[in-house]
């Protein structure tokens, strides 16, 4: 998914050129967007199909939908469009942009990308990195894509290898924009077995945005690295607080090596370090449980997906479903989901209005059922919603 400086050109060629094979679009109009993997012996690509509503009717990927290319696609809202981003595993693959007319998908564009492993809406652009695994080539490069012009509007590079002056890699668990500038938080790598020597230590880079200059690297030895390969482990609140979460994963010699519990870590608004006062062990609240991945409600609430300390893996996803409380430092469990052993799995970019209680998960079933499930934080309750026929929901996203 990195963008290679021809951008622009691709941009005009793919315009000519359809990215997706069923360009009669969904034959359920509305503005929500589901991602589905269709049932298969292999590999095949996603559809995106529309819906009205995520509490009720059914939806199927028979005669309906855009199929994309490619196996593995990631995606991403902002200002207005809906990008579906190729993971092209080394090759490069294809980036393609839609809105949303009359409840129907429109595509904008359509244009040929490198792959990267970290991208995130800032301003009005994509930042976008493509990371090194490599420590006799640890250059890794940075390109901002204008989400108006679709075009690099500048691009550059980061020695990620004396960024963490320890003799292994930053690599990126994910970006987020904070006021002027952009926190990557990251895990320190040896090469792409993704072993460390430092299991537990939590690391933050602070770019500023303007001219994607490091200004520091922040650290805690508190708590392992924040977020996972390719799950968003921080988070801003309205009051501008930052906090992020460690699953507690990393490994050394291909083993689990962290020792310090899955916690919650905070940097406090308009400071750059962590706030040596805050200290949350999701652990202990939990009875055991980590945070593998999260979404942000609002007003300082979120539903969280977690493991068990016999099921915590070096790439967590956990199928245990809560709800956390950072400033009450709570966890509770939520009620009325399938049972655990008939989860396949749950979709991890989800929606949420951020009314503070709501939010809309995918649940994949083994028996190959899948459902949109409301979660209502506040009573901590699950309720099954939209069916999904056809395919496993990868994404839920809701577009103006």
């Amino acid at each position: 998914m990195q963008l290679r400086s021809t951008l622009a050109l691709a941009v005009a060629a793919g315009m000519l050129a359809s990215c997706s094979k069923n360009e009669s679009g969904p034959s359920n109009p509305g503005n929500f967007i589901l991602t589905v993997s269709p049932a298969a012996t292999t590999g095949v690509a996603d559809y995106l199909l529309t819906a009205q509503t995520l509490d009720s009717d059914t939806i199927t990927t028979k005669g309906n939908g855009v199929e994309q290319d490619g196996t593995y696609r990631y995606y991403v809202t902002h200002n207005g469009k809906f990008f579906s981003m190729l993971y092209g595993q080394g090759n490069p693959g294809a980036v393609t942009a839609y809105n949303i007319q009359d409840g129907k998908l429109n595509k904008l564009t359509n244009f040929q990308t490198e792959t990267v492993q970290a991208f995130a809406p800032v301003n009005d652009d994509l930042l976008l990195f493509k990371i090194s695994r490599n420590l006799t080539a640890p250059t890794s490069s940075w390109y901002k894509v204008n989400t108006n012009s679709l075009t690099i509007t500048s691009e550059g590079t980061v020695n990620t290898l004396e960024m963490t002056k320890l003799g292994e890699l930053a690599h990126f668990t994910w970006l987020k924009q904070v006021g002027t500038k952009v926190f990557a938080p990251y895990q320190t790598i040896l090469d792409r077995s993704f072993n460390t020597k430092y299991p537990n230590q939590a690391f933050i880079a602070i770019f500023n945005y303007a001219d994607m200059k490091l200004e520091k690297v922040i650290t805690d030895d508190r708590a392992s690295f924040i977020g996972s390969y390719f799950q968003d482990g921080l988070s801003v609140q309205e009051n501008g607080d930052v906090y992020g979460f460690s699953p507690s994963a990393a490994t050394t010699d291909n083993k689990i090596s962290s020792t310090k519990p899955s916690a919650i870590l905070k940097i406090k608004s308009g400071t750059t370090e962590f706030d040596p006062s805050y200290y949350f062990d999701v652990e202990a609240a939990s009875g055991g449980m980590n945070i593998t991945s999260w979404q942000y409600l609002g007003n300082n609430t979120y539903i969280v997906h977690s493991q068990s300390k016999a099921e915590k893996t070096s790439f967590p996803a956990g199928s245990r479903v809560g709800i956390v409380n950072v400033v009450d430092k709570t966890y509770k469990t939520v009620t009325g989901l399938p049972k655990l052993e008939d989860i396949a799995d749950l979709t991890t970019n989800n929606y949420t209005p951020k009314d503070g209680k709501t939010g809309y998960v995918g649940v994949n079933l083994k028996d190959g059922n899948s459902f949109v499930y409301k979660i209502d934080a506040s009573t901590q309750t699950a309720t099954r919603g939209l069916r999904v026929e056809g395919g496993s929901i990868t994404a839920i996203q809701y577009l103006k």
